[in-house]
C-alpha cells in the first residue's frame, strides 16, 4: 500500500487548522488504498522518508524563512534520502503573519536539490486561514493521496 507522509510543524492554532484540513482531504473516504502517516518535523527520520511514496510538508513561515523544526528534519534526511527518493512527489503549506516568500522559496530550493517532483500547488497563508484557504489545504492533502493511489 503507497504511503504519504505528512511531515509538519504546528506551533499555532493557525498551522493546526492547516494541518487538519491536510489531514482530512488526505484521508478523505474516496482515498482507498493509502497510508497517511503523520510526523512532527522533529521526529521524522531518514527511515520515515524511505518508507513514503510521497510527501506533504507543512510550516510556519519564521523571521522569513521555514521553521527550524522543518529545516531540521530536511537537515537530517537529505543526504541518507538523496539517492533513493529522486522523482518522488510532494506539496506543502506555509502559514505567515505576514510574509512567506522565503520559505517557499527555501522548500522549493530544498526540494529540488532532493530531486522531489511538486505535483501540487502549495498553498500559502498569511494571517488566519480563511474557509478558502482550508478547503485549499483539504484539496492539497486529497491531491497527494490520491495521487498515490493504486
Amino acid at each position: 500500500m503507497p504511503t504519504l507522509l505528512i511531515v509538519h510543524h504546528t506551533p499555532s492554532p493557525n498551522c493546526q487548522a492547516m494541518l487538519e484540513a491536510v489531514i482530512s482531504g488526505a484521508t478523505a473516504p474516496e482515498i482507498e488504498n493509502v497510508e497517511v502517516v503523520r510526523c512532527p518535523a522533529l521526529s521524522a527520520t531518514p527511515s520515515d522518508v524511505l518508507a513514503a511514496d510521497g510527501y506533504l510538508l507543512g510550516t510556519p513561515a519564521n523571521l522569513g524563512y521555514i521553521s527550524g523544526a522543518l529545516k531540521h528534519f530536511f537537515d537530517q534526511v537529505y543526504y541518507p534520502c538523496l539517492d533513493a527518493t529522486q522523482g518522488r512527489p510532494f506539496g506543502y503549506y506555509v502559514h505567515g503573519g505576514s510574509d512567506v516568500t522565503g520559505a517557499v522559496r527555501a522548500i522549493e530550493s530544498i526540494t529540488t536539490g532532493l530531486g522531489w517532483r511538486r505535483t501540487a500547488k502549495p498553498v500559502t497563508v498569511t494571517g488566519g486561514p480563511a474557509k478558502s484557504d482550508t478547503e485549499a489545504c483539504w484539496e492539497l492533502g486529497a491531491t497527494l493521496a490520491a495521487g498515490l493511489m493504486d
